[in-house]
């Protein structure tokens, strides 16, 4: 079974939706951390502002069953659900998140235009810092430099540059997709992304 974490704020239906187009055959959209518990994958989607996002999954009691499961099952976040990821946010001065990982949230330059909507490629990040190659499974079959959609004004600055696995130029060259192990998240929306969309939610069911 695989649980899409609801906790109120984003388009949780097509992302259920785009899943089962994928090949999922048993989605639920949940508040429960008992369904979350017992589910074989999560996925954390999100639109929206963290701090309004953070207060939700407060109330829900959803925090501490995220942190619990998020290394031991394959886990998927999409757009503020990867932001949420990151220790702090500069939205509404300074906001903390779920602080699986360490680093910020940033709004864009107020010299671009933002939100950041619409579609943009794609890079796989094929090098670690130390020079390694990086491979990301999440990507088999799709082609370096692909078009994915998105619609965000922040983006994430991760501390661990290890964790940076696909990075997108808007302005400037953004982090918009990071792994560890079987966790992924992504700062666009796979589930407006079409053929390609759909590959890579093919490739988090055979996780």
């Amino acid at each position: 079974m695989i649980a899409i974490i609801d906790y109120g704020m984003g388009n949780l239906r097509s992302v259920a939706k785009a899943l089962e187009a994928a090949g999922a055959k048993n989605v639920k959209v949940t508040s429960s951390p008992a369904l979350i518990s017992k589910a074989n994958k999560l996925v954390l989607p999100g639109v929206g502002a963290m701090q309004e996002a953070m207060r939700e999954l407060r109330k829900l009691r959803l925090i501490e069953v995220i942190k619990k499961n998020i290394f031991i099952k394959p886990f998927l976040g999409i757009c503020l659900g990867l932001q949420l990821l990151f220790t702090e946010s500069e939205e509404g001065g300074k906001v903390g998140g779920l602080g699986i990982f360490k680093g910020r949230v940033k709004r864009f330059s107020h010299q671009l235009k933002v939100p950041h909507i619409g579609w943009n490629q794609v890079k796989l990040k094929t090098q670690d810092p130390g020079g390694r190659r990086q491979e990301c499974f999440m990507l088999k079959a799709i082609p370096d430099n692909s078009y994915f959609y998105f619609c965000h004004s922040y983006y994430v600055v991760p501390e661990d540059k290890s964790l940076i696995a696909l990075t997108t130029d808007y302005g400037i060259e953004f982090t918009s997709g990071i792994r560890r192990d079987n966790l992924f998240a992504c700062q666009f929306h796979p589930e407006k992304s079409q053929r390609l969309g759909l590959r890579l939610l093919e490739n988090f069911l055979k996780l």
